[in-house]
Formats: C-alpha cells, sequence, structure tokens
C-alpha cells in the first residue's frame, strides 16, 4: 500500500518509507477503531482515504496536525458499509474523466 499512497502524494524515493508507512498504520488504526471493518481498510478501494489520512498527518509543524472533514465523512461512509455489501458501484477513472467533461460543459 505504501507505492501506491506515495504514488498519490506524489512522493519518490524511500527516504520518508518509515514516516510514510508510521502514518499508514495510524490511519489504518483509526479507521478500524472507528468500526471500519478489516476488510474494507484492507481493500484497494480505501487506498484513497488512507492517501487523505496521510496527507492530513503529515505535517512537520507542531500541535497543528488535524483530520480533515473529508476523512472523517468517508471514515463514516465507509464504518456504515454492512459485511459482504460489495454492490456498491466503484467509479473507474474513465466514468469520472466523463463527469468532469460533461459538468465542465454546463
Amino acid at each position: 500500500m505504501i507505492d501506491k499512497v506515495k504514488t498519490n502524494l506524489g512522493i519518490t524515493g524511500i527516504y520518508q518509507d518509515s514516516t510514510i508507512q508510521g502514518y499508514i498504520d495510524e490511519v489504518k488504526q483509526f479507521m478500524l477503531d472507528a468500526g471500519v471493518q478489516k476488510e474494507v481498510v484492507d481493500a484497494e478501494t480505501s487506498v484513497g482515504v488512507i492517501t487523505r489520512g496521510v496527507a492530513d498527518l503529515w505535517n512537520y509543524g507542531s500541535g497543528g496536525t488535524q483530520l480533515s472533514p473529508y476523512f472523517f465523512q468517508r471514515v463514516i461512509q465507509l464504518a456504515s458499509k454492512m459485511k459482504g455489501q460489495d454492490d456498491v458501484p466503484v467509479l473507474d477513472s474513465n466514468e469520472v474523466d466523463e463527469d468532469v467533461q460533461a459538468t465542465s460543459k454546463l
């Protein structure tokens, strides 16, 4: 998962891997404690929310770190998912691009 989070954040190299992995572990534990099922936390579809959480925690200032409203909202959505609820549609990047293009024509 670290490689996908780093790609999403535009981070290359391995210098910060230990710090990033620590943030990934912290975010995943937060999600588990919030009631998100382990299978959902570990799923490919959770990389985005985990990346958001890592980005929120990635702050070198003292005491200024906080999780974003989007992160909280997404964790609540995922925690509300019932076991075996795999029928929720997942957009692929082509569908998102088409939606953006359609919206920009309005």
